[in-house]
């Protein structure tokens, strides 16, 4: 059964902001000749790798909503130059934007299972280019 995880983006004001920093790292990765993976280094790794690599997703809570997800591809363990083993969660750098739903602050990651993550946004809805203030005032009152 399929699980993802929930992340809070700190220091993103938006989806686009989020968008624009990947597209930055994947242009630096590439100047370098690395491979072109997002990563995203955590201190703990997820006890259920099975069911995140079963088409789960790293979803993003960006100023207390829930409004994106990256596919992820896979976890890796590493030691860190400190020597404390870390988990890298190698995602798509491809941000896939997500129905907005209210998510309050947490430390770490969180498991969120597959039939309470919200639903892609359909790119060609009217309502996508909604203000992020109004998309959580609307979901708060369960019109979105």
């Amino acid at each position: 059964m399929t699980v993802h995880i929930v992340k809070l983006c700190v220091g993103v004001d938006s989806v686009d902001d989020l968008e624009h920093w990947i597209e930055h790292r994947q242009h630096l990765l590439a100047l370098a000749g690395e491979p072109q993976e997002h990563i995203h280094t955590t201190r703990m790794t997820p006890k259920r790798r099975e069911e995140l690599l079963d088409g789960g997703s790293l979803y993003w809570v960006i100023k207390g909503m829930i409004l994106a997800r990256q596919p992820i591809i896979d976890l890796r363990q590493i030691v860190s130059e400190d020597g404390i083993s870390r988990c890298q969660i190698v995602m798509e750098p491809t941000l896939i934007r997500t129905e907005s739903q209210p998510k309050r602050a947490f430390q770490g990651w969180r498991y969120l299972k597959d039939n309470e993550a919200p639903k892609d946004i359909d790119l060609l809805r009217q309502d996508d280019d909604l203000p992020t203030d109004f998309r959580r005032e609307l979901a708060e009152l369960g019109l979105l």
